[in-house]
């Protein structure tokens, strides 16, 4: 209910001029590295030193015009040679609808090609992010025709809350693919996901246990804590090393638990998102948790 209530104002005009003023800005903050490369990997830093590796975000999706699609690939470009040059533990996460994917033609496949190319070179890797349910087929197909041409340098998540999930995931686990798993921020209809934060919840444990009896390397991306005990028995029951896996957070949420888990010997990544087009990722943090939203609204309060 939350979630579907705060998506479906997003897109209004007052929402959103109020959300990206100063005010929302110093809220973005939180959960946002910075506008630049920069502060990006000035957060890399602080991150690698508390013993987390990273992945980078350069914000933006569904761009209207090719400059926009190319300017974003060469952010990405530029972000994998700065983690390369100061041998930062980080890899990149892209939306494949910032590349293009929207656009007529084939730019966002040359341009794909050519960020994942440059990660393996530098011997890291991209991981695609899940967009709405509109683009999930051509998502996993580019993951798939990647996975073949770089093995080993590319992943994608997968949304528990799409009914479809259990078997975009059998089909992941066909090829070497890195399986980020997560619940899903998007508002999406009643009839293609589930609704109701227990159904997700639950389909998130089952798909975590279908995750962990594959060969797949598993990106656990949730806060949810006893989700990540479900996960933390499975890996113990299952023997999974601990290269096989890891426990991936958003910058600027539950940092506690992040520290709890490395103590404990978990491998874990944090999503960093950097860059000015934040609006959109903003409105879908401030969805997913009650605490989000009451930090929002304290923010404002305090001017």
């Amino acid at each position: 209910m939350l979630r579907s209530a705060v998506l479906g104002i997003a897109n209004r005009k007052a929402i959103r001029r109020l959300a990206t003023g100063g005010i929302g800005r110093r809220v973005a903050l939180r959960f946002v590295a910075g506008e630049t490369l920069d502060d990006a990997i000035e957060v890399v830093r602080t991150i690698n030193a508390r013993g987390a590796s990273v992945s980078l975000d350069h914000l933006g999706e569904n761009v209207t015009e090719v400059a926009q699609a190319k300017a974003a690939a060469e952010a990405y470009r530029e972000a994998i040679d700065r983690i390369s040059a100061e041998r930062l533990r980080a890899n990149i996460s892209v939306k494949l609808t910032q590349l293009g994917l929207d656009l007529p033609g084939d730019e966002d496949v040359a341009l794909i090609d050519a960020v994942v190319a440059r990660a393996a070179e530098a011997s890291s890797s991209v991981t695609l992010d899940m967009e709405d349910h509109r683009y999930t087929d051509r998502t996993l197909d580019a993951c798939l025709r990647l996975a073949r041409a770089y093995p080993g340098r590319i992943g994608v998540a997968i949304q528990s809350y799409l009914k479809r999930t259990p078997g975009d995931l059998a089909r992941l686990a066909e090829a070497d693919v890195h399986v980020r798993l997560c619940k899903g921020a998007y508002k999406e209809p009643r009839a293609i996901a589930f609704t109701k934060r227990s159904d997700v919840d639950a389909a998130y444990a089952r798909l975590t246990n279908e995750l962990l009896a594959s060969p797949v390397y598993a990106m656990l991306a949730t806060h949810d804590e006893r989700l990540i005990r479900h996960a933390i028995k499975g890996i113990e029951t299952l023997g999974r090393p601990r290269d096989s896996y890891e426990f991936q957070m958003l910058y600027g949420v539950r940092r506690e638990l992040q520290q709890r888990l490395i103590q404990e010997g978990h491998p874990v990544r944090v999503y960093v998102p950097f860059g000015s087009q934040w609006y959109a990722y903003l409105m879908r943090r401030i969805a997913e948790r009650p605490s989000n939203v009451r930090f929002f609204v304290e923010a404002l309060a305090r001017g």
